[in-house]
């Protein structure tokens, strides 16, 4: 029974995505598993070995043929290495992406505060008041972030990210500022390396593998921007959405630490020989 749920149901000619207790319970009666059984036993079977085939996760297999080497390389400078070697006081590591499409929702009523036995009320009508990008790049070992608002995203816009941050102390005179970014438009492939080197010489696009975003810092710092800032978005306009994300960006310099990242080449290496055994299932895995 417990093999049964973990088929999936276009295995078993089945046309539906999911299986539900009870369809696992019919599935078993016509395959001659059990004479006859309900959907509530097979709940509780389950139940007992935590299987939830009605329940999935969405999940991108590394597909990247360099994924270890690239990986490897953005993982090494998070533990203050490159190339073998320790990294020097002189030499920094920016992680940096874009937060597209932000949107300034103007309520069409003003909300109410909290009280006793009653959350916080959002008016769920709004007007659109535009969108915009925000662009940021965060030292991983200083906690410093730097950001700028944008009304769409390409080279330009991150050349005036890589600007602002190259153009202060300490990283116009450092040694090396190495900028791990993704893989998208603005900063893609040898040419955006290329690019790198001419703005300023002593700065060096690292890149993460294709659909490898988690293992770049600065989607967590995004992700703190979408609970504390942009959850509930209520802004009358682009202008006090960009003064809000500002205004936090400086916020949270004073109270930020390194982010305590814990993954590493070998949790990598470990997590990379999981995936390549046959029927390794994904949630076995640390994603």
């Amino acid at each position: 029974m417990k093999a049964l749920a973990c088929e999936l149901p276009a295995e078993a000619g089945l046309p539906v995505s999911r299986f539900s207790c009870t369809e696992i319970a019919r599935e078993a009666v016509q395959r001659g598993i059990v004479a006859s059984i309900s959907g509530r036993t097979v709940w509780r079977w389950l139940d007992a070995d935590a299987i939830r085939p009605w329940r999935y996760r969405s999940w991108i297999f590394p597909r990247d043929a360099r994924f270890a080497e690239k990986a490897g390389r953005v993982l090494d400078l998070y533990q203050g290495v490159w190339e073998g070697a320790a990294l020097g006081p002189e030499d920094y590591v920016i992680s940096t992406d874009e937060k597209t499409s932000i949107q300034a929702r103007h309520r069409v009523a003003q909300g109410q505060g909290p009280a006793a036995n009653r959350p916080r009320r959002v008016e769920f009508e709004y007007e659109r008041g535009g969108a915009l990008a925000y662009l940021a790049a965060w030292d991983v070992r200083r906690a410093k972030v730097f950001g700028l608002c944008v009304p769409t995203t390409g080279i330009e816009p991150y050349h005036r990210l890589v600007d602002l941050v190259m153009g202060q102390e300490p990283y116009r005179s450092a040694r090396r500022v190495f900028w791990i970014a993704d893989n998208g438009s603005s900063h893609r492939g040898e040419a955006s390396k290329r690019r790198m080197a001419e703005w300023h010489e002593n700065a060096l696009q690292v890149h993460t593998p294709v659909h490898a975003s988690w293992l770049n810092q600065i989607e967590i710092y995004f992700s703190v921007i979408q609970r504390k800032v942009l959850t509930p978005n209520e802004f009358p306009d682009l202008r006090a959405l960009e003064k809000r994300l500002l205004d936090f960006q400086a916020y949270y310099e004073t109270i930020a630490y390194p982010f305590e990242w814990k993954f590493t080449r070998a949790a990598l290496d470990e997590l990379l020989v999981k995936l390549a055994r046959p029927g390794q299932h994904p949630h076995t895995a640390v994603a």
